[in-house]
């Protein structure tokens, strides 16, 4: 626990980076990953993830428990082995792989044109975030550019979906801090009527609620249906307005309780894993890819992006319900300037083959609700990748695991856990 207060007070300090601090000199900074980071944050005294069991205290009473791969609070089929001496974490272990599909060999093994429906299953809370990364990746491959209209619709599509994978995600959190049968189960429903407005709005552009296969090299395979504008501003303003519901649910001195100061992560340490999303920015990193690498149609409009600098549960929750109103403001400001023209600046697809790049290779990253998710690919000039690699931002952040469970309460590492916001499905693949 000596290490959890450290890293709280360093966190502290950090606040006070680049102006005098209360009744000291400046904070001195050194510079990580081309970050300016204060100097006391990267000399933490962190537990040590890779303890050996062996050498532990031999009069301790350890015992080793599974959590997981069947527990609902690993939201997915993840297990954790945890070692406890009472109530208190020392070790914590997760195994991966319970959800393997071999979606990249999968995906050298499919031609362009097949590949989008396939990935719509990694993150299968934002399926529209998938098929966004991986065409772009292709479209980089082939050259081709994405007609502003098109542009315009998968950003729209991208906002919305970033509301509703927050959604899903508050909703579980509060599950996970506040009881199935108690508090937690009354945001859980109310989070879940919200994000079920939103599939209403895909249905009527897809014709899906869910895995949409949408987006195609080179642009978007549904363009706005009638009404659909009016239906995205209705639905968008009310869920705006209920946002201030979700925050009273949880402002209160129990949910504070069970995630200020819990699964506390040093900037250092998100980078040195390479955390991004809100896991980055609530431990002070600012660092979001569509202000500072635009892509789609970004680059019309100004991010504001949400940064805490405790790193814990509480900021990361804070840092998701700021980011639900920055993107209902960036989809309605988006939806009134949506220009004419085509939706694609490919032919029609007659064939699974009709979609051949030359030899080469490129990567494309996007934002998505949990951070960069990108796809390398790399082609011999035929109908199919040579090779295909998807950067997934889940696996970076159940890669944190070791380190937030040694020091913990049991109970701990179900608010840490649920605030990572990790999908087993990209984090397996």
């Amino acid at each position: 626990m000596a290490s959890k207060t450290g890293t709280e007070n360093a966190i502290a300090a950090s606040r006070t980076t680049g102006s005098e601090g209360a009744g000291s000199g400046p904070v001195r900074t050194v510079d990580v990953g081309g970050v300016q980071v204060p100097y006391e944050l990267t000399i933490i005294d962190r537990p040590d993830p890779y303890i050996d069991i062996d050498s532990y205290d031999p009069d301790a009473d350890l015992m080793a428990l599974n959590m997981g791969p069947q527990h609902p609070s690993t939201h997915g089929v993840l297990r954790v082995k945890l070692y406890l001496d009472g109530e208190t974490c020392i070790k914590a272990v997760p195994y991966l792989g319970y959800l393997h599909r071999g979606v990249e060999k999968l995906c050298e093994k499919l031609t362009y044109v097949q590949i989008t429906p396939i990935v719509d299953k990694n993150d299968y809370v934002s399926p529209m975030m998938n098929e966004m990364a991986i065409n772009m990746a292709f479209e980089a491959l082939l050259g081709a550019e994405v007609p502003p209209r098109a542009r315009y619709i998968r950003t729209i599509c991208a906002e919305i979906q970033r509301v509703a994978s927050h959604l899903l995600w508050l909703g579980t959190f509060g599950l996970d801090v506040g009881g199935g049968i108690g508090g937690g189960a009354t945001l859980f429903m109310h989070t879940f009527r919200e994000r079920e407005m939103l599939l209403d709005l895909f249905e009527t552009l897809t014709g899906c609620r869910f895995h949409y296969n949408t987006h195609q090299v080179g642009g978007n395979r549904h363009d706005i249906p009638a009404g659909w504008d009016a239906m995205v501003r209705q639905t968008l303003e009310k869920i705006s307005g209920r946002v201030e519901e979700y925050e009273a649910f949880v402002g209160n001195s129990i949910f504070r309780a069970r995630t200020i100061g819990v699964g506390v992560i040093d900037p250092v340490l998100a980078m040195e894993l390479g955390a991004t999303g809100p896991i980055l920015r609530a431990s002070g990193v600012d660092h979001d890819l569509r202000r500072d690498a635009p892509y789609a149609a970004y680059d019309e409009i100004d991010i504001q992006v949400p940064v805490e600098t405790a790193g814990d549960a509480y900021s990361r929750y804070l840092v998701r319900v700021r980011e639900m109103r920055e993107s209902i403001r960036i989809a309605l400001t988006l939806l009134d300037g949506v220009p004419e023209g085509p939706i694609s600046s490919l032919k029609p697809v007659k064939g699974p083959t009709n979609v051949k790049p030359k030899a080469g290779s490129a990567y494309a990253s996007i934002e998505s609700p949990r951070g960069e998710l990108g796809t390398y690919v790399i082609s011999d000039g035929t109908p199919k990748p040579y090779r295909l690699k998807i950067r997934p931002p889940s696996l970076h952040a159940a890669s944190l695991l070791p380190y937030l469970g040694p020091g913990a309460m049991v109970s701990d590492i179900v608010a840490t856990l649920g605030s990572l916001d990790f999908i087993l499905g990209e984090v397996d693949r």
